[in-house]
Formats: structure tokens, sequence, C-alpha cells
């Protein structure tokens, strides 16, 4: 009997061609590695820091937190000191927060995680870091700034660039 006769006699069903993995496409990986949450303190950001963890956490991925300082305009640079000293103040202040929390949880549940800072405008410093780190999906907070409505957030910015999954949680 021929393939045809053996297509017929199964219902005329014929065996699909194989499909063709799109470029850039990784064999061999099953869910996201790395998710990257950014983390700046506001509401909005904690929110987005906890359903980023409840992702790594289901999917078995490594949370990758991240808080950018702001580098602030000229008129602050007279500052410069007081202002790094502040922003570092806030990231150990964070540091401190994530590390309580996963104390509080850590019956229920454990997910890998690193804690990541460095200095540069929100947006640019997420991009970098998602590169950087591979990051499989980047979730961010809603912005909570008015003007931001306007001028664009960096939640916003980093959906219009395309090169990695967003989620934006309100």
């Amino acid at each position: 009997m021929s393939n045809e006769s053996d297509a017929e006699a199964l219902g005329g069903a014929e065996e699909p061609a194989p499909a063709v993995a799109p470029a850039g496409f990784e064999l061999g990986t099953d869910g996201p590695k790395v998710i990257l949450a950014g983390l700046d303190g506001s509401d909005s950001s904690w929110r987005a820091t906890s359903y980023a963890a409840g992702l790594a956490r289901r999917q078995g991925a490594v949370l990758a937190v991240a808080y950018v300082q702001p580098v602030l305009g000229a008129a602050t640079a007279l500052a410069g000191a007081a202002v790094e000293e502040t922003t570092q103040e806030i990231a150990d202040e964070l540091l401190s927060a994530l590390r309580e929390a996963e104390h509080r949880v850590k019956e229920v549940w454990r997910v890998e995680w690193r804690f990541l800072t460095m200095r540069g405008d929100p947006y640019g410093g997420l991009a970098r870091l998602a590169d950087e780190l591979r990051a499989d999906a980047v979730v961010v907070g809603a912005s909570e700034q008015a003007g931001h409505r306007v001028i664009g957030s960096v939640a916003v910015r980093l959906v219009k660039a395309g090169r990695w999954p967003v989620t934006v949680v309100p």
C-alpha cells in the first residue's frame, strides 16, 4: 500500500509538515528563565514586583528586581553628593524591604531573586538590564504621575521598544 492509501485509510488525514522554528527561537527552553521587575518604591511598583515574584515562582524563573537611581538635572547637580547619598539610601531601603518580605513568606513559597541597582534614567536602565540579563519578561508598575500621560511613562516606552514582553501592573 502507498502512503496515499494509508492516509485515505486513516480518514484522509495527511501527516503535517514539520514546523520550522522562526529565527531567534531557542529550542530546548521551556518557559521564562529571568523576569525583570522595576521597583522605585511606589505602590504600583511594589504591586508589579509582587506580581513578577508570583510569575517567577510559578515558572521556576529567577526574579531580578531593579531600582534605577535617577540622575537628576543640572539644578540639583550642585547638591551632588547629598543627592547620590539619598538615592543610595532609597536603594538600601528597598533591598531591606525585599529581604523582609522574603522572610515573611519563606514558609509559603520561595523564589530565587536578586536585587540590582544602577544610576541612570529609569527607561534606559531597565532596558539595558533587560538586555544584559536576557530577560524573558519585564514587569513594571503603571506611572502614578499625571504628566506621564502626556509625555509617556517608563512603561509605555518599554512597550514601544518592543524588545521584551512587558506587563504593566496598575
